[in-house]
């Protein structure tokens, strides 16, 4: 993924008025998709990346195209870089010689897509953990939910940063720090 300064998240009701969303949102500044696409239970979805005003000025513009048809919108500056492995499901633990050697999982899950982006950044920029698992949508509901490793004391910081970030907006479905979990939990695929 290339580096961008910000990125934006809208999720429509509907396919419809997620195209139309999408083609306004790239209208309205320089921006860049860097996903677009339907998710359960028959959302769409679009994420744009760019410059700060040009993100802001997108998403902005999405939400006042189609107002009836938002379910969630985000606009995150500086998104931190283990958001999007984890979202690709690129992140393999065990690797790294800094990973605690007897982790804790955290979990947090969402009502929508885009609280689980905002969830994930929150929580990687709240402490010393590792985002192994950014799942958004399908075979969920419609729900996202972040999965992250870590000691501990780091994980229970991060998931109340991400829980408290996305409580507020009413969002919050659960979460959770298993202490020493099976590590047959860190291999659940969804």
């Amino acid at each position: 993924m290339a580096n961008y300064d910000a990125i934006g998240m809208i999720e429509m009701t509907s396919i419809a008025h997620g195209h139309a969303a999408q083609d306004t949102m790239l209208k309205a500044g320089d921006v860049q998709v860097i996903l677009a696409r339907t998710i359960c239970s028959g959302k769409y979805i679009t994420i744009v990346g760019g410059n700060v005003a040009a993100v802001q000025a997108a998403v902005d513009a999405g939400i006042a195209s189609v107002p009836d048809g938002l379910i969630d919108h985000i606009m995150i500056p500086q998104v931190h870089r283990d958001v999007f492995a984890a979202l690709g499901d690129m992140v393999q633990l065990g690797t790294d010689a800094d990973e605690p050697s007897d982790p804790a999982l955290g979990i947090i899950e969402t009502f929508s897509a885009a609280s689980a982006i905002e969830a994930a950044d929150v929580a990687a920029k709240a402490a010393n953990v590792k985002l192994f698992r950014l799942h958004l949508a399908m075979a969920l509901g419609g729900k996202g939910m972040v999965m992250m490793a870590g000691n501990v004391a780091d994980c229970r910081a991060a998931v109340e940063a991400a829980r408290a970030a996305v409580a507020a907006k009413g969002l919050l479905v659960a979460s959770v720090v298993i202490p020493r979990p099976s590590k047959e939990l860190f291999g659940e695929r969804i």
